[in-house]
């Protein structure tokens, strides 16, 4: 396994110990990242810890500060931390098992694979997995991660499991504080009605791999452009108008004609040898299903036509 665990201890039921180690569920690799230049000199910007009347330091030799009052700090080293270790610093011990529903989807937070570490282990690991998913029950447990305990939610996923940290409550904000406000208004039975058809309408299957990052599309777009010598380009993206409340009615039977025409044009058809497309040119889609040209982003679109102009 190539990546590097974000956490290792040991997973405990009752009895039950095995060792394992948790791994990122998610990546940010693919993410645009950018870095501060300076422009007069086309170098990047380092960022230096510095003291005020010392000048510059080494971040090795720093400790961390507890403000107490205005510049004023109680100082903390790493032995200072080791004093307040607790049990879940090395061991995610189960002490519960609740309904998934049970939990608030405002407390889910970030994912992990729980992964059993080679050797005796596994066996035990097993035991715990099977026996959760025998139950169908999500597990609470808690860790100590990156410096803070955190409550942890896990169930089983194929051969491994699947962790989540759990929002403390005072992390999460109460609803009623910005719904509150919201007035009271009775919708139009007939508008509610067209607005159901046009959801019905755009039903469809959760697919992840749809979601383009048309931000980031257009970021690479744009870098393309400037990279090349004497490359410039301008990628806008105008802001959608807001719904006139006036023509409501009228914007919603438009846009369930929309939808019908989209879904009509869409819909497979035959062609005169028996074989069956879909879309409107009858153009042959690659494996997977999917179409280059369909997936090309907005952005690179708009940076073509400009190019061609």
């Amino acid at each position: 396994m190539a990546a590097r665990p974000t956490w290792q201890g040991h997973l405990k039921l009752s009895l039950v110990t095995c060792p394992v180690a948790l791994y990122t569920a998610t990546s940010s690799a693919a993410d645009v990242r950018f870095h501060l230049i300076n422009p007069e000199t086309n170098n990047r910007i380092r960022m230096i810890p510095t003291d005020p009347d010392a000048g510059p330091v080494e971040r090795a030799d720093l400790v961390k500060g507890y403000e107490i009052s205005k510049d004023e700090y109680v100082l903390f080293d790493d032995a200072d931390f080791d004093k307040v270790k607790l049990e879940s610093t090395k061991t995610i011990s189960i002490d519960a098992f609740v309904d998934e529903k049970e939990i608030d989807r405002l407390y889910w937070d970030s994912p992990f694979f729980v992964v059993p570490e080679k050797g005796a282990g596994v066996d035990a690991f097993a035991v715990i997995r099977d026996a959760m998913k025998k139950q169908n029950k999500v597990a609470l447990g808690k860790l100590v991660l990156r410096g803070k305990e955190r409550q942890l939610a896990l169930e089983v996923r194929g051969k491994g499991l699947l962790a989540y940290t759990l929002r403390a409550h005072d992390e999460v904000r109460d609803a009623d504080d910005y719904f509150d406000d919201i007035p009271q208004v009775k919708a139009d039975a007939d508008m509610v009605e067209i607005a159901a058809r046009i959801i019905a309408q755009k039903d469809a299957d959760f697919d992840p791999t749809a979601f383009r990052d048309q931000y980031d599309d257009a970021l690479r777009a744009l870098i393309k452009a400037k990279s090349k010598k004497g490359g410039k380009a301008v990628v806008e993206a105008p802001e959608p108008d807001d719904t006139n409340v006036i023509d409501l009615m009228e914007a919603l039977k438009n846009s369930l004609k929309g939808s019908s025409g989209a879904a009509r044009k869409s819909a497979p058809r035959k062609t005169s040898s028996g074989k069956t497309v879909s879309g409107k040119s009858g153009a042959k889609t690659p494996a997977g299903g999917k179409n280059p040209a369909a997936r090309k982003p907005a952005a690179a679109k708009a940076g073509a036509k400009k190019k061609a102009a």
